[in-house]
């Protein structure tokens, strides 16, 4: 089970690129809006999310959680308790956290990329406090994978699909994509 989670003011390739393309390889993902199942993106596009972050569970099915940036979509998710509660659940428990664009602040800030490699959307480095700055776009570290925004989108989504399925299951989803 994969939660993406969706907070007013999120960059929607960001968060549609990784939901589309987990599906697509098979994985369980759960929309999570943080506040409402009623979300509205960076752009003003209106999202329903499939549950709220005050019904999910926390437990052994939890594979991965990723966090979508975007303003103020970024500081949304980190101001929000069950968001916090989730990352910290992941850590603690061995899973896969991932954040693209600002939202690696949102790890910086915790502390949890100190010594690791990360990558943000340009200008926020200084957030990804300890992070060792990747010049790649897109970043895994143990259990941790950032990217740098929207424009990386799918190749950050791939690979998600290359951790939680395979490094074949990802290549076929690209050829299948048409992104060469």
């Amino acid at each position: 089970m994969v939660y993406v989670f969706l907070a007013n003011g999120f960059e929607e390739l960001e968060a549609l690129a990784p939901i589309d393309i987990l599906r697509r390889a098979g994985v369980k993902v759960e929309v999570v809006g943080v506040d409402s199942e009623n979300i509205v993106s960076a752009h003003k596009v209106k999202f329903t999310a499939d549950t709220t972050v005050d019904k999910i569970l926390l437990d052994d099915n939890v594979d991965m959680i990723v966090l979508p940036g975007g303003m103020p979509g970024t500081l949304n998710l980190e101001n929000d308790d069950y968001v916090q509660a989730a990352i910290d659940f992941c850590v603690k428990n061995d899973k896969y956290v991932a954040a693209i664009c600002a939202a690696p602040s949102i790890l910086g800030h915790k502390g949890l990329l100190k010594g690791r490699e990360a990558t943000c959307f340009p200008g926020f480095e200084k957030d990804l406090e300890g992070a060792n700055i990747s010049g790649a776009s897109v970043a895994a570290d143990n259990k941790f994978i950032t990217a740098k925004g929207a424009g990386v989108a799918i190749p950050f989504a791939l690979k998600l699909v290359e951790k939680l399925v395979s490094k074949e299951k990802a290549d076929e989803l690209y050829s299948g994509l048409q992104c060469q």
